[in-house]
């Protein structure tokens, strides 16, 4: 986690430094849970390794994946996490997961200190949502396959670890479907 916030060059090293204190760790076992559905997001996680997935279930009672997260990447119910409503959603470890963890309680006092840790917080969020919009876009612009391919472009060591039910419901095929595209892809 300290590394990411490093990387976007705003934090001077004494300010960087306030993380060693904050910064909690946690295992989880493959098929844990990190986050229930109707609870309060009260941490946002970055994971050292492993593989975290989102998921919720739709009016007819379907389990939708609706993201993952992999290793060097942070997870959260954001919405719930900002608004202190609880989350729609649960937070599911995929396999042994280690994870990094800072309360909303330690963000909060970080961003009292001054605008260096505001711009922090700025800069995660607009990445957040660039994440958000690009995901929804490709829904509407891409195929099955062409979101497949991106997917196993970028992540490709992690697609062997995702059950394909999961995957499928990510992409927003059948699994007959994506059977089909990982034949075609591979």
């Amino acid at each position: 986690m300290k590394s990411v916030f490093q990387s976007i060059q705003v934090l001077p090293q004494n300010e960087l430094d306030l993380l060693e204190d904050l910064i909690t760790f946690r295992k989880l076992k493959k098929g844990a849970l990190l986050l229930k559905e109707n609870q309060v997001c009260n941490e946002i996680v970055f994971i050292k390794s492993g593989i975290l997935r989102s998921y919720f279930f739709n009016h007819q009672g379907d389990e939708i994946t609706n993201c993952f997260a992999f290793q060097n990447e942070f997870m959260a119910s954001f919405s719930s996490f900002i608004t202190q409503n609880v989350a729609e959603e649960n937070i599911q470890a995929l396999a042994d997961t280690e994870l990094q963890i800072i309360s909303r309680e330690s963000l909060e006092k970080l961003y009292k200190l001054g605008i260096h840790w505001q711009e922090i917080g700025r800069k995660l969020t607009e990445m957040e949502y660039v994440t958000l919009q690009k995901r929804m876009i490709s829904f509407q612009k891409l195929s099955g396959t062409q979101r497949y391919q991106e997917l196993y472009e970028n992540h490709q060591k992690y697609l062997q670890l995702i059950p394909l039910q999961y995957l499928a419901s990510y992409l927003g095929v059948t699994p007959r479907h994506l059977s089909r595209i990982r034949k075609a892809v591979l």
